[in-house]
């Protein structure tokens, strides 16, 4: 019997948890863990009590924005910020944490992680933003000490 390694079983429940969302652009699951233990998960959607995108709620699921853009009305939570989010409203501390993620965070959700205490970042699908950005964004992850890699699956 083969067992998973530490990045496949996280990144498997991430995956698992994206299946929650209910964007019609993108589902994305992400799950902190502390010391081998997950203390949190997260999947992107609307705020709590808001209609899901699915049903309507998000005005820019629904409009023909491209990629990158009109994010100035979407609603919705990525799934890193509400991983942190319901780990901060049931008191549990991410300080040294992993942050598992089906999609490389954002400027965003990279700078609120940091703030969390998150040492280390993994993620599964690359999002990468142009030339001058992207350097910002790699700068950013290096001057905070956090480590970021892709966690490649095993087949």
């Amino acid at each position: 019997m083969e067992r998973p390694g530490w990045d496949d079983y996280y990144m498997g429940i991430a995956r698992a948890v994206a299946a929650r969302s209910s964007c019609v652009r993108r589902r994305v699951g992400a799950l902190i863990v502390v010391d081998r233990a997950i203390i949190s998960t997260g999947y992107n959607g609307t705020p709590v009590g808001v209609r899901n995108c699915a049903d309507g709620g998000c005005p820019r699921c629904h409009s023909d924005a491209a990629p990158g853009e009109g994010y100035d009305s979407c609603l919705c939570v990525h799934a890193e910020q509400n991983a942190i989010a319901l780990a901060a409203r049931h008191g549990s501390a991410t300080d040294g944490g992993t942050l598992y993620t089906t999609l490389r965070p954002c400027f965003g959700c990279a700078k609120e992680a940091i703030q969390a205490g998150i040492r280390e970042v993994v993620y599964e699908a690359p999002f990468e933003y142009g030339a001058g950005l992207e350097d910002v964004y790699r700068r950013l992850i290096a001057e905070s000490g956090v480590t970021l890699r892709e966690g490649k699956p095993k087949p």
